[in-house]
């Protein structure tokens, strides 16, 4: 019998518990500031993150005041719904020199930010890999679903962005991103939007793998393709994987843009698989006459398939802003706060 009795007050104060978790999110911090210059609740953008409450009641949003902080960060992904805004994009930089081959770093554990927790935001942060050209060093890996990076830069050499997580689906807008060879790389859905991609070597933009049976990979939607002056050949991309997905939407491209467009990757069997296509492209390098005939022009028709709502549907309709959260995010501007 006082075996059931203290059973039941177990679920009693476990219930409570729960319940006071969930009703009152109020006893939660929900606003951080951090500061290299010691004027915020932190100096390290880690420890910011470390405090934060998971699974979050409301969305957290963390101030970054200008500064360099050099420093590797992850965002686990239990940790949803953050929001990362800095002071100003040009002084705002977060950086590490990580890459592959160094101690027992591989790609993938070379980034100096790995972003996991979904519902991620982003604005006016720089985000560097400061290793050089030595191989394979990431700026960012992210692979949270439904995370916005706006008017940010992303600075590095080979690798600089992995766009991770097989069904996780990203949006770049206003970006500014730099890099060597398959400096935009992974198997997510995501789009490039009103961005400055910077080619600095003679080599490939992107090299998405993109998983077998979706409609689409890494989509760029009115950017500019620039080159440095050294460079003479570069590729729009190359897959990654066999069924690697990616389009040019009335993107400018420079003269360095090699004739053909595509390469293979040495593999003539991924030409039947993958879907490499453009659309109204403009510049000295727009020229499609010379196009692998394995890549594509859209038609007008064709083209009105790339909207941010066709790429990026779901079938969880019926999940709270599952259909509009690309909306949302794209026309809300965060300001600085004058008491920060």
């Amino acid at each position: 019998m006082k075996q059931i009795q203290l059973l039941i007050l177990l679920i009693l104060v476990s219930s409570s518990e729960v319940k006071a978790q969930t009703s009152n999110p109020q006893q939660y911090k929900y606003v951080f500031t951090v500061a290299k210059d010691g004027t915020g609740e932190f100096k390290y953008i880690q420890d910011a993150i470390d405090a934060m409450r998971v699974y979050p009641l409301a969305r957290i949003t963390l101030y970054i005041k200008n500064g360099v902080y050099n420093e590797k960060i992850e965002l686990p992904a239990n940790n949803t719904d953050v929001t990362f805004i800095g002071e100003s994009v040009e002084k705002t930089i977060i950086t590490f020199n990580d890459y592959s081959g160094r101690g027992k770093h591989t790609t993938f554990t070379s980034y100096t930010a790995k972003i996991s927790g979904n519902r991620f935001i982003a604005e006016n942060i720089t985000f560097a890999n400061s290793a050089g050209p030595v191989g394979q060093a990431l700026a960012l890996y992210v692979d949270a679903d439904k995370a916005v990076f706006r008017n940010c830069r992303f600075l590095g050499n080979q690798d600089t962005i992995f766009a991770a997580g097989e069904n996780a689906r990203q949006l770049f807008v206003d970006c500014y991103i730099e890099g060597t060879t398959d400096f935009i790389f992974g198997p997510s859905t995501a789009v490039f939007q009103n961005c400055t991609i910077r080619a600095k070597s003679n080599s490939y933009i992107t090299a998405a793998s993109t998983t077998e049976g979706k409609k689409f990979g890494y989509v760029f939607l009115d950017c500019k393709i620039t080159a440095d002056s050294t460079v003479t050949k570069l590729f729009l991309g190359r897959p990654w994987r066999a069924h690697a997905k990616t389009a040019f939407i009335r993107c400018e491209l420079p003269k360095q843009i090699a004739t053909e467009g595509w390469n293979n990757w040495g593999n003539p069997a991924n030409e039947t698989t993958v879907r490499y296509e453009e659309y109204k492209s403009t510049g000295e390098g727009a020229t499609s006459a010379k196009r692998v005939a394995w890549s594509k022009q859209l038609s007008d028709k064709e083209a009105k398939e790339y909207t941010l709502e066709n790429i990026f549907s779901n079938s969880n309709a019926t999940i709270q802003q599952e259909s509009n959260w690309f909306h949302q995010i794209h026309t809300k501007a965060f300001e600085w706060p004058a008491t920060k």
